[in-house]
């Protein structure tokens, strides 16, 4: 089932009410809503996580890092809350970019700090990773940019397909696309200024010329010839 809809009874020639019964099956049965994507040409439906639509200056920052493993490693390593939360703070990044969107996109146009929100709160690192997890998961589609497929094939991702599905942006293409620039701008940007020198130490030589005393010595007397 996809948008809203109505669950009733059907009588000899109407509707009718649910009994008690069935209300509370089908209250529970469609209580979380799904989620559909098409992956591999395939259509793939996963619960989506329970999430408050927030605004973007109320959303907490997220310190759970990136989990380099797979579930099973997790599993296997007694990791499995550090996975959960990971992908919990996955989910949270992904409401939070999807309202940073509606927030700064008037219908023609998305405003160039419409990341900075995000980033400051979920961390550059994060923040790719979500757009990328997207586009590779929606890599047919056409209105994402050449460049960007390219760049997202090098963030990588160890999740399976159904959980990687609970944090797929469902904004539009183009404006997730739009997004992924400023993001991968910014990452430009704090990249270059990481690589500027710092400024050069001085010397031991410098120093100690700095401390040279700022009185003069007396000139040697001349000596007188000898007669």
């Amino acid at each position: 089932m996809a948008g809203t809809f109505l669950v009733v009874g059907l009588g000899e020639d109407h509707f009718t009410s649910l009994a008690p019964e069935l209300v509370q099956r089908f209250a529970e049965h469609f209580k979380t809503p799904e989620l559909f994507a098409k992956i591999n040409g395939k259509l793939v439906v996963t619960p989506m996580p329970e999430t408050q639509d927030v605004p973007i200056c109320q959303i907490k920052p997220s310190h759970f890092p990136l989990y380099p493993h797979t579930a099973a490693y997790a599993r296997e390593h007694n990791k499995l809350e550090a996975y959960r939360a990971f992908n919990r703070a996955n989910y949270q990044c992904k409401e939070a970019i999807e309202a940073a969107i509606r927030e700064h996109f008037d219908g023609m146009h998305l405003n160039g700090d419409a990341a900075s929100g995000v980033v400051q709160a979920y961390g550059m690192e994060r923040v790719m990773h979500v757009l990328a997890n997207t586009v590779q998961l929606q890599d047919w589609d056409g209105r994402y940019s050449r460049r960007n497929k390219e760049w997202a094939k090098t963030i990588p991702n160890h999740n399976s397909d159904t959980v990687r599905c609970g944090y797929i942006l469902n904004s539009h293409p183009v404006v997730i696309n739009g997004m992924i620039d400023i993001v991968r701008e910014e990452a430009q940007r704090h990249q270059t200024m990481d690589r500027k020198e710092p400024p050069a130490r001085p010397s031991v030589r410098g120093k100690l010329r700095q401390n040279v005393p700022d009185h003069k010595h007396a000139a040697p007397k001349k000596r007188e010839p000898e007669r």
